[in-house]
């Protein structure tokens, strides 16, 4: 049942366009839940990356399927960074599923439909009662094609990399442009190409390119959209 005067907000696009930061910004301005499932699909690569399931070139399917049963995904808010950081098996794992070496395999991992439907049935009890901001590849198509607000974030792959790129760094991690840039390059055609809920921009869903668009002027922008659809629902 939904909760009165909440909406679902289904915010879909490629990686590194600022999915996750206006989605955790929106969910607190409003009040509303905010799921990251990008971060339950680097906890999953993340898990078979631990057990050997999966590396840049292999794949085991049947042993990292036959495995999810062991996997147990939350969110835990963190009252001082004001935002749910994303737990393995009662694990902290936040930092670890933003490395470049998750970032390189998760899509491989992501395009198996065992995992993707395990997950979107647990994407999808979480906004069972409205009042929630979810970002991903597929929230708008597959987890809530009923969402009274779709997003789809897009930005030049060069704008995304370099953005990843200095995020990267701030963290500590000894990447290059180069690497990152064809890491974007590399996501956007795997996710955009795999058979099982590809990237695609859901029906009725608001594009929005955030290329040349500081984080200030985007929220704004995406409020007074997201303000107008709650008003009318």
């Amino acid at each position: 049942m939904k909760s009165s005067n909440k909406i679902i907000i289904a915010i879909d696009g490629f990686s590194s366009t600022g999915k996750s930061t206006i989605a955790k910004q929106l969910a607190n301005k409003l009040g509303y839940l905010y799921v990251d499932t990008g971060a339950m699909y680097r906890a999953v690569t993340l898990y078979s990356m631990q057990n050997n399931f999966v590396d840049t070139d292999y794949l085991k399917k049947e042993a990292l399927i036959g495995s999810l049963q062991h996997i147990t995904l939350s969110f835990k808010y963190n009252e001082k960074l004001k935002f749910s950081e994303m737990y393995l098996n009662g694990i902290n794992v936040e930092n670890e599923i933003r490395s470049l070496a998750v970032s390189k395999l998760v899509s491989t991992v992501s395009a198996l439909s065992a995992v993707r439907k395990k997950l979107v049935e647990q994407q999808q009890k979480m906004g069972e009662e409205s009042g929630i901001v979810m970002d991903g590849r597929d929230i708008g198509t597959v987890v809530f094609p009923e969402a009274e607000l779709k997003l789809f974030m897009t930005a030049s792959p060069e704008k995304r990399a370099t953005r990843r790129y200095k995020e990267l760094l701030e963290k500590g991690h000894d990447v290059s442009y180069e690497e990152v840039l064809h890491n974007v390059e590399q996501r956007d055609y795997l996710d955009s190409t795999r058979k099982d809920s590809p990237l695609i921009k859901a029906k009725g869903a608001i594009e929005f390119d955030n290329s040349d668009m500081g984080l200030k002027e985007q929220f704004e922008r995406i409020l007074s959209i997201t303000e107008r659809h709650i008003s009318v629902s």
